[in-house]
């Protein structure tokens, strides 16, 4: 792995640094593989700004964006998870096409983990840790979790892309 990532929650910021992120957000992009199994990065940060429940960052490495990622609460059955409180849920989760292979997103994911602590202990939730479900095709998102030490717990028929793997890391 090489590089340094951080994760930058875009609800913090001022309007018109909010408005820096989302441009550099809208030049995302992303592989016809990936098409498949994510949605449009600037769409997905723009919904998640609207709700409570979601918190979305920008990945960012060397001052610009390289990815975005959500952690909501509330939601982790949504990755086939048992019950929705105890664990957040990492969704919306992509690296720009042209920043893949650099290790960037298993950096991400790590940090996405101390995020999801660091909210809990905020704002005062039970969460013990991150779920999320990855289609079973998606080898490379796959390996990079496991990487970020997140294991692989069962398969999930949810999702709209085909056969989901859920998977968790605990705090």
């Amino acid at each position: 792995m090489s590089g340094n990532v951080w994760l930058i929650p875009l609800k913090n910021l001022d309007d018109d640094a909010r408005a820096i992120k989302l441009g550099e957000i809208a030049g995302l992009e992303v592989t016809e593989q990936q098409r498949q199994f994510v949605g449009d990065p600037l769409r997905m940060m723009l919904v998640a700004l609207e709700e409570e429940s979601r918190h979305p960052f920008v990945v960012d490495s060397n001052g610009s964006a390289v990815g975005v990622l959500t952690l909501q609460s509330g939601a982790a059955t949504l990755a086939g998870w048992a019950d929705d409180d105890s664990a957040w849920l990492l969704r919306g989760f992509l690296i720009d096409r042209r920043q893949q292979g650099k290790g960037l997103g298993t950096l991400a994911a790590v940090a996405a983990l101390r995020e999801a602590a660091r909210l809990t202990a905020a704002l005062g939730g039970g969460q013990a840790g991150v779920v999320l479900s990855v289609n079973e095709l998606n080898q490379a998102g796959r390996a990079a979790y496991r990487k970020a030490g997140f294991d692989d717990r069962w398969q999930y028929r949810g999702g709209d892309a085909g056969p989901q793997r859920t998977m968790h890391r605990a705090f």
